[in-house]
């Protein structure tokens, strides 16, 4: 088995025909030239060392010399030996609440870029886990299915905002719905959905939010963002605070941390509640917890070890360079005499 790693350097290939037309044309012309002035005979006594072999020789040898550094640009490998490498880990999907009320800046810069801080950390942290991510408020949407290109993850990461679900407010029982469906066994034990909210979930009360997790067997992390004391949700308008979010009766919102609904999923599906206030800790709570899961074989190949072969074909045409340099025009008078090509017969 072989493979061309940069096969466009085979046109450089087409130097070789080009230098032999040259030369025959070349040759040609001098002849040419000869002819008209003095007779074949007249040249050989005024020119007795001008050899007509060794010019061809040289030509024969600059070929040589593009082709194999042709060759060598090209770097074809040679497979060595089929490998088998095995992928495992868990498959994590992040849930992250973009309602209205992530906006709160309680914690800094504010409770949703906090979240996507976090998730983009704990990215950064993985080996060779699978992510997902989620976004919900009051229905959930999908963002990204369950993958290993953790940069396609950052970037879809980045793009989450309070504006990309019309309808407003916060069911923590979309998302686990939605995330139900990310995962490609049932029977896998190493599923996990990391929910990162403030925990203001008005749809709540009438849920049996925690006898769902449990049939679906999955291990849920909740991570709190906010502060128990809370903040008013701003109004923006070119970054600039314009005024505050205010209920119907004109009062300013304040949104507060309830870490009530996060504790009792963490809970009911031997998972964990963290605080988000320290973005590492958060981060190193979540790594420590995953590593000490069961890892799901979820990716096996093949493939074949190829080694680098240039090298040789640049030794051989650097060989043939320094070749033609030491090969001048003159006749070798000691090659001469061995009368390699009968040249005395004729």
């Amino acid at each position: 088995m072989y493979q061309l790693e940069e096969s466009i350097y085979f046109y450089l290939l087409l130097v070789v025909p080009i230098l032999i037309i040259g030369f025959v044309a070349l040759k040609s012309w001098k002849k040419k030239i000869q002819k008209k002035y003095i007779s074949s005979h007249l040249f050989k006594e005024l020119s007795p060392e001008n050899s007509q072999f060794k010019p061809k020789i040289k030509i024969l040898l600059l070929s040589f010399v593009f082709v194999f550094l042709s060759i060598g640009l090209v770097n074809p490998k040679i497979g060595t030996q089929l490998k088998t490498v095995k992928r495992e880990g868990v498959d994590i999907v992040f849930a992250i609440d973009v309602s209205k009320s992530m906006l709160a800046e309680d914690i800094a810069p504010n409770r949703l870029e906090k979240a996507k801080r976090i998730v983009s950390q704990t990215i950064n942290e993985l080996n060779s886990d699978r992510v997902g991510i989620i976004a919900y408020a009051a229905s959930a949407l999908p963002i990204l299915p369950i993958t290993t290109d953790y940069s396609t993850a950052r970037m879809f990461l980045q793009g989450l905002t309070t504006d990309m679900l019309s309808s407003q407010g916060t069911a923590v029982i979309e998302a686990i719905n939605l995330a139900k469906d990310y995962y490609d066994d049932e029977n896998q034990t190493n599923r996990v959905l990391c929910i990162l909210s403030d925990g203001e979930d008005h749809e709540f009360v009438n849920q049996d939010i925690p006898s769902l997790v449990q049939e679906m067997g999955i291990s849920i992390f909740t991570v709190g963002l906010g502060s128990i004391k809370g903040a008013p949700i701003p109004i923006k308008s070119n970054e600039v605070i314009e005024s505050y979010k205010k209920n119907l009766e004109g009062d300013v919102v304040i949104t507060k941390l309830v870490p009530g609904l996060l504790q009792e999923i963490a809970s009911s599906s031997n998972g964990i509640y963290i605080r988000g206030e320290k973005t590492q800790e958060v981060v190193d709570e979540i790594i420590e917890k995953l590593k000490e899961m069961d890892k799901q074989e979820f990716e096996s190949k093949e493939f074949v070890a190829y080694k680098d072969q240039f090298q040789w074909f640049l030794g051989l045409g650097l060989f043939f360079l320094c070749l033609e340099l030491f090969v001048f025009e003159k006749k070798t008078y000691w090659i001469e005499k061995l009368n390699l090509f009968n040249e005395k017969e004729l």
